[in-house]
């Protein structure tokens, strides 16, 4: 990883969205705009990215978030994994969740983005 001379920290980003239907093109633009939003407001480039693991509900098996993340430039070097959530009674259907390492620059804050349904999982933010 090359970062500039600043003092950096290991920090985990976690984020959510909703996808509107189960199929390549919704889930596609549901995990197009949660990496957009996390490297926005994170002011990231690749280069601070160390890996990025994404789960998804049972109800999202029309292709795996992570091979969207790859084909982004500059993600080749990224470790990416996809996984199942745990099935819990009740939980926000059409789901993406991620967990996201990242080096970040010691006075920065980190932004975690939770967007559309997902926005509920986390009111607090």
């Amino acid at each position: 990883m090359r970062l500039q001379n600043e003092f950096h920290y290991l920090c985990a980003l976690r984020g959510a969205t909703t996808s509107d239907h189960n199929s390549v093109e919704s889930i596609t633009l549901a995990v197009e705009e949660l990496l957009s939003e996390l490297v926005s407001r994170n002011n990231l480039i690749p280069d601070q990215i160390i890996s990025v693991t994404f789960s998804v509900t049972t109800d999202l098996d029309a292709c795996f978030p992570a091979s969207i993340a790859r084909r982004k430039s500059g993600w080749e070097n990224i470790a990416l994994l996809d996984c199942q959530q745990m099935i819990v009674k009740g939980d926000l259907p059409k789901c993406i969740r991620l967990l996201a390492y990242v080096s970040l620059p010691n006075e920065q804050p980190p932004q975690n983005p939770y967007l559309n349904k997902a926005r509920n999982l986390r009111p607090d933010r």
